[in-house]
């Protein structure tokens, strides 16, 4: 099964988000479908804001750690395309394609002075459109996903932006529709609803089961940075422990 099969199960896919090669051999030992990575973890384990600040060669560097030592299919978040200019996204998206990486996805805002805003819906369709047809002239085969980041921003009129941003990204030839932060049932059955792409949405404390959540028609779930950040949290408390108990008893225990 291909990956954009995967995206046509009963049940959603649901997506291990890596940012090295440990959590991606974990995810693969797991029994995992498919690979995400996470610009945010790969980002904040360099050092880096998300939203661009890391170099797209560093992104690279682990994009092709990781390709070398799973065979699980891989999909790259890409935020923005690391440019305005179709062209460079697409040389971009080709050096990905060289290491094995089956899909992209690729978000509709972008961060500008440490601020993310909505790029406005024409120009980023263009872009987006453009962008496929150089993929489908140079027989690139990608799966794009195209986050859109109405929710993720808490605009007002949430919904009526995403409906209206996925009838124009499902024009421009999008594959897929990430929805990071939409988690009411009407929600994402109207976004369901509204096209014929499967839908991917996000970790989130609200969100339902995998198996409800099929049953509302999502084909695709993901997890964000969250359990890279949970693994954070967790490697700051061992080290608290150790400092407090001036031992290493706690590293060791259960």
């Amino acid at each position: 099964m291909n990956f954009k099969q995967l995206h046509q199960q009963e049940q959603a896919l649901l997506i291990a988000n890596a940012w090295d090669v440990p959590s991606a051999q974990q995810a693969q030992e797991l029994g995992f479908q498919a690979i995400g990575t996470s610009s945010a973890a790969i980002a904040a384990s360099f050092g880096y804001e998300d939203g661009e600040a890391m170099a797209f060669s560093t992104l690279c560097f682990v994009v092709e750690r990781i390709t070398s030592q799973v065979s699980l299919p891989v999909t790259v978040d890409i935020e923005a395309g690391y440019s305005d200019d179709p062209l460079i996204v697409v040389e971009h998206i080709k050096q990905l394609a060289a290491f094995g990486v089956v899909g992209v996805n690729i978000e509709d805002s972008a961060v500008t002075n440490g601020q993310r805003s909505l790029v406005d819906v024409e120009v980023f369709s263009i872009k987006l459109a453009a962008i496929k047809r150089m993929l489908d002239d140079e027989k690139i085969e990608m799966f794009v996903n195209v986050r859109t980041d109405p929710f993720l921003l808490g605009k007002h009129d949430a919904l009526t932006q995403t409906l209206a941003r996925i009838t124009c990204y499902e024009q421009a030839g999008a594959d897929g529709i990430f929805i990071p932060c939409i988690t009411e049932k009407a929600d994402i059955e109207s976004c369901v609803q509204s096209t014929s792409l499967p839908i991917n949405v996000m970790c989130m404390p609200q969100l339902a089961d995998f198996d409800t959540l099929a049953d509302y028609g999502v084909k695709r779930i993901s997890m964000g940075s969250f359990i890279f950040e949970r693994g954070l949290n967790q490697h700051k408390a061992c080290l608290a422990e150790v400092l407090s108990k001036k031992s290493f008893t706690p590293v060791f225990s259960i």
